[in-house]
């Protein structure tokens, strides 16, 4: 190879990066005594949440202690190495350093998480599992991680790490979406081990997860972030997360063990909230009823939902959820009467008898109540109910029909069939009607319009997570426009689906 050629050859960056790392291995590498053994990397998977922490990250919070049977995190296979290195680098900045320190009973400092796209991670100098012996010069096994950890938040300039390194084989990659089913904020949160290392974020937001090596904090980047405005959609890619560091966010199981504990608390003290939708009353008598409805009532365990980011395409169904009264109907009635061609219902079964002018299958399909009985008993039913000694009910066969016509079908149904309703078969585009914001309606004082309002921020609590969209009601004729240019928008454009709308 010619001058020439290495010049450029050398004038690469990740070229240049490997040499400088290779420096530093080779010249800042220190032969000691005291590095008779390096221990296992293995550190352990036995976290628990509830025990004492002593685990901390770069903002001086407790975390969690790894629990091991020999009480040091460390295995007993060890091997026989005497290197020791020295890792340097520059810190002008407040930018977190992105790493965690771990304490074990024997007094060795363990680098137990390193936060993708931090400080640390960027430089690619340590590795989790590495064992710290210095910290410019100072010895790390008579202090409380504390106080290293406060050492390292106040560092500036020139930082230098004495280490003995672990040489365990990087974890494989994870490379996952999810999107949030309940909102968080770090600095509420007393079991993170960092509320300045944590990810705030809201429900409908989509995260990248970056890794899942933590059994109860995992990593994670914000890919989009939900609207904070009365009309909020999800499905809008934002691609300036793409470049942030990751943070932590709590794991399904510690998540569930979290929202299980605080109902098991609010049962113990009689405060346990069964919910509007569980009570019984006069107003629910005449709606349809969903299949399994009380199961699905039940202590709801949500937290994140694994999607997928598709090109556009038309959704199937378009689902109206809101309090009763708030206008569903009305919308329903409008779509479909001035867009015949790309909107339909689903004509309704019952068990009644047809009046004099009613026609089989034109506002109802007539069928006897054993004809009823056995369908609802083979599933063929989304919703079911009765009303004046008939029964009454939308058959999923119908919903199927308009959709082999190149329809969409409209549904106002309870929030109970979405269990029914969320596949790739029938692919819904839930929006959430809510009821008018009072401060914009001017010498109204209507009891029944507060009752709406109260059912409508019930149900948005209840069953927010699953929402596409959400409008406020304020004019009915503005939320009919703005609901149609939103159906328009969301098939032209890519959508987070479910990753079981795919495989």
């Amino acid at each position: 190879m010619d001058e020439h050629s290495l010049r450029i050859y050398c004038a690469l960056e990740h070229i240049k990066q490997a040499l400088l790392q290779a420096h530093d291995v080779v010249a800042h590498e220190v032969y000691a005594d005291e590095t008779g053994h390096v221990a296992s990397p293995y550190l352990g998977k036995n976290t628990s949440a509830l025990e004492p922490a002593i685990e901390n990250d770069y903002a001086g919070q407790n975390g969690r202690r790894q629990n091991d049977e020999d009480g040091d995190g460390i295995g007993d296979a060890a091997c026989d190495v005497t290197r020791v290195r020295l890792v340097q680098f520059q810190r002008n900045t407040d930018e977190p350093l992105g790493i965690t320190l771990r304490m074990t009973e024997n007094k060795r400092c363990i680098v137990s998480r390193i936060l993708n796209g931090g400080m640390i991670h960027r430089q690619g100098t340590l590795h989790v599992g590495d064992e710290i012996k210095e910290i410019n010069g100072q010895t790390v096994s008579n202090h409380p991680i504390q106080y290293l950890q406060q050492m390292l938040r106040d560092a500036r300039g020139s930082i230098t790490f004495k280490i003995v390194p672990s040489y365990r084989s990087q974890p494989p990659p994870c490379d996952i979406y999810v999107k949030t089913l309940f909102s968080y904020d770090p600095k509420d949160d007393e079991l993170i081990p960092s509320a300045q290392a944590g990810i705030k974020f809201s429900i409908g937001d989509i995260l990248q997860v970056i890794s899942k090596d933590d059994h109860n904090w995992w990593q994670a980047k914000k890919i989009t972030s939900q609207q904070s405005t009365n009309e909020q959609a999800i499905n809008h890619y934002h691609g300036d997360f793409n470049n942030s560091p990751a943070g932590l966010i709590p794991s399904p199981e510690l998540q569930e063990w979290r929202i299980a504990t605080n109902a098991i608390e609010k049962a113990k003290d009689g405060s346990a909230n069964c919910g509007v939708f569980s009570r019984k009353r006069k107003v629910m008598k005449d709606k349809y009823l969903a299949k399994h409805n009380a199961v699905f009532d039940q202590l709801d365990l949500v937290t994140y939902e694994e999607v997928i980011r598709l090109p556009e395409f038309r959704r199937k169904t378009l689902v109206l959820l809101g309090a009763h009264g708030v206008g569903r109907r009305h919308i329903k009635n409008t779509l479909i009467t001035s867009q015949p061609k790309q909107f339909a219902y689903p004509i309704p079964h019952t068990t009644r008898l047809p009046k004099k002018e009613e026609e089989n299958g034109k506002n109802y399909y007539f069928v006897t109540h054993e004809e009823m009985m056995r369908d609802i008993a083979n599933n063929e039913y989304l919703e079911y109910g009765t009303h004046e000694d008939a029964m009454y009910g939308t058959k999923l066969e119908t919903i199927r029909n308009i959709n082999r016509q190149g329809l969409m079908a409209i549904l106002d149904v309870e929030p109970q069939a979405l269990k029914v309703l969320r596949t790739a078969e029938f692919a819904p585009y839930v929006v959430f009607i809510a009821a008018p914001d009072l401060s914009q309606i001017k010498g109204v004082n209507d009891d029944s319009l507060e009752r709406l309002i109260k059912e409508s921020e019930l149900l948005q609590q209840a069953y927010g997570h699953y929402f596409d969209y959400v409008i406020v009601n304020n004019d009915i004729e503005e939320t009919i426009r703005t609901l149609q240019h939103a159906i328009e928008r969301v098939s032209v454009q890519p959508q987070w689906v479910p990753v079981s709308w795919v495989y």
